[in-house]
């Protein structure tokens, strides 16, 4: 279990992201970090790596270069940034605490299975480090998609620290699309169902050649009460607590039943 991190100013915290070190929502993340400590550490994918999971690189060189003061870009995953991080650039002492986004849309439902934000915070909490996945709901035409993450963020990073947490969890935070004074209030859901891939576009290239595209389009499930997407289309920033282990427990017994 992890105690109670109640004073975060004490704390060494690492960032990290799927979107790209240079991506707005790392800026967003980075000021709500340093309001919580001094000890901020930035080390995150050098390009855009959504959908990437929880893909490590293992057949090619990972390389990294420096961009500032504890700022570290890394040619490789979400995983392989984190992993770099905290057994590598900071083998001296390690995080107190993993944050990884702010991402540039919603990871609710089944979006945690491929999103590499969830996956950066889920290997702070393989490494045993606290981790929190935070995600920004968002419509293209919003002016400032990240106003609600950028208001709400540092409070809930807060508060969730202040309790003390299961080794094995990695708490996955949504924020949702609307002006921040208009959140509803923060709930705890179970993951919602919506299922990305529905949609696969085949299209031509230049040459006449045929290639495919997967699209945005998903069905979800808006309607069932307690799941994150139900919450988040409520305006209201969700919380979820994600495990390690994806052992179904009750199937054990049953499937024990048919090899005896």
């Amino acid at each position: 279990m992890f105690d109670p991190l109640v004073d975060l100013s004490k704390a060494r915290i690492l960032l990290s992201n799927d979107d790209g070190i240079d991506a707005p929502g790392m800026v967003h993340l980075e000021a709500v970090a340093r309001t919580l400590s001094d000890d901020v550490w930035v080390v995150a994918p050098d390009r855009e790596q959504s959908g990437a999971g929880h893909a490590l690189t293992l057949h090619d060189p990972l390389r990294y270069g420096q961009r500032g003061e504890k700022r570290f870009a890394v040619g490789g995953t979400p995983t392989d940034s984190v992993l770099v991080a905290v057994n590598h650039l900071m083998a001296d002492r390690r995080p107190d605490l993993v944050l990884s986004g702010i991402n540039r849309g919603g990871n609710l439902g089944e979006d945690v299975h491929y999103s590499g934000t969830v996956a950066a915070g889920m290997e702070g909490t393989l490494l045993g480090i606290r981790a929190i996945a935070l995600s920004q709901v968002f419509d293209e035409r919003s002016p400032d998609p990240f106003q609600v993450a950028a208001t709400h963020a540092a409070d809930v990073i807060r508060r969730l620290c202040a309790r003390p947490w299961r080794r094995d969890l990695l708490m996955n935070v949504n924020f949702p699309d609307c002006p921040p004074v208009e959140v509803s209030g923060v709930e705890v859901c179970r993951q919602g169902k919506r299922k990305l891939g529905d949609d696969i576009q085949e299209r031509m290239d230049p040459r006449g050649r045929p290639y495919l595209w997967i699209g945005v389009m998903r069905k979800e499930d808006r309607q069932s009460p307690g799941t994150d997407l139900e919450a988040a289309y409520r305006q209201a920033i969700t919380v979820t607590p994600l495990c390690v282990d994806m052992t179904d427990n009750g199937a054990l017994t049953d499937l024990a039943e048919a090899f005896v």
